[in-house]
C-alpha cells in the first residue's frame, strides 16, 4: 500500500458515513423546539429585581404610598387631572430626593379609572396627572428629560393613581 492510499483509508475510516455500511442511515432526532418566552406584560414597567429603595425613598413625604418594587403612589380624587391638596409640595420633596440619588430616567405611570366607554377621555385624564406630576417633580430638582410619562388610561386595575418609579440604584459590588 502506497502512503497516499493509506491516508486516504484512514481518513475514510475517521469519517462517520464510512463506519456504516451502506443503506443503514442513522436517524438523529430533531433537538426539541425551545419554549416560546413569556408575553410581557406592557401595562405595567418592568420591576426591578430584589433591588432596596435607596435609603433617602424610604421614608415617603406625606400623601405617597410606598409601591413594593421601590416606588411611591399618589392617589387622586376619581375624574379630577388636578393634584390633591398639599401634593405639590410632597412631589417637590420626593424630587429633591430623587435628584440627590443615583442619576437615571424616572419612570411616571398614571391611571384614570373612568370612564369606562370612553377610553379616549381616561387617556387624557391620565395623561394631565403625569403631566402635573412631571412638573412638580422637576420643581424639586430632576430634571424634566430624565422623566418618563405613561399615561395608560384606564387599566384592568381601574385606579385612580400615579406611580413614581425612580431610578434603581446601581448594583452593589
Amino acid at each position: 500500500m502506497t502512503r497516499f492510499a493509506l491516508v486516504l483509508w484512514l481518513l475514510a475510516s475517521l469519517h462517520p458515513a464510512a463506519a456504516q455500511p451502506a443503506g443503514a442511515e442513522e436517524t438523529i432526532p430533531a433537538p426539541p423546539a425551545a419554549a416560546p418566552p413569556r408575553p410581557v406584560d406592557l401595562a405595567r414597567p418592568q420591576a426591578p429585581t430584589a433591588t432596596a429603595a435607596a435609603p433617602a425613598l424610604r421614608a415617603l413625604p406625606a400623601g405617597l404610598e410606598a409601591l413594593p418594587d421601590g416606588g411611591a403612589r399618589l392617589r387622586f380624587v376619581a375624574g379630577r387631572e388636578a393634584l390633591p391638596q398639599g401634593a405639590e409640595g410632597s412631589l417637590a420633596e420626593f424630587g429633591r430626593r430623587i435628584a440627590a440619588g443615583p442619576s437615571g430616567r424616572v419612570t411616571v405611570t398614571a391611571q384614570a379609572s373612568g370612564p369606562a366607554a370612553d377610553i379616549s377621555a381616561a387617556r387624557r385624564v391620565s395623561l394631565a396627572r403625569a403631566l402635573a406630576v412631571k412638573q412638580a417633580l422637576a420643581a424639586g430638582g430632576v430634571a424634566p428629560t430624565q422623566i418618563d410619562l405613561r399615561p395608560m388610561g384606564r387599566t384592568g386595575e381601574a385606579l385612580d393613581a400615579v406611580d413614581i418609579q425612580p431610578p434603581e440604584p446601581p448594583p452593589a459590588r
